[in-house]
């Protein structure tokens, strides 16, 4: 009987700490995704993007040349997407 009791008692400590480790490992894993979906989500805080530049209403070149520069600045400062600018100079040269 007492080979039985040491038995079951092993057993006992054997799972639990499997228990406890399995569940630290859980917590780790669930911290570590949350802060990789925290860091890549958007800020809900940050302001919308500045509306685009207006169309050349007369087909002035110059006009829209310095509408593309003002895009290409927007866009290296990290405001734009590199598909808002594709949207944006396709609506200016189209």
């Amino acid at each position: 009987m007492p080979g039985l009791l040491r038995g079951v008692a092993r057993t006992a400590v054997v799972a639990g700490t499997a228990t406890a480790v399995s569940n630290r490992v859980s917590r780790r894993q669930q911290g570590r995704w949350a802060q990789q979906e925290y860091q890549e989500a958007p800020p809900q805080y940050a302001p919308a993007a500045p509306p685009p530049p207006p169309a050349p209403s007369v087909d002035d070149m110059s006009g829209r040349i310095d509408q593309l520069k003002q895009l290409g600045e927007l866009k290296a400062q990290g405001v734009l997407t590199e598909a808002e600018f594709e949207e944006q100079k396709r609506r200016i040269l189209g």
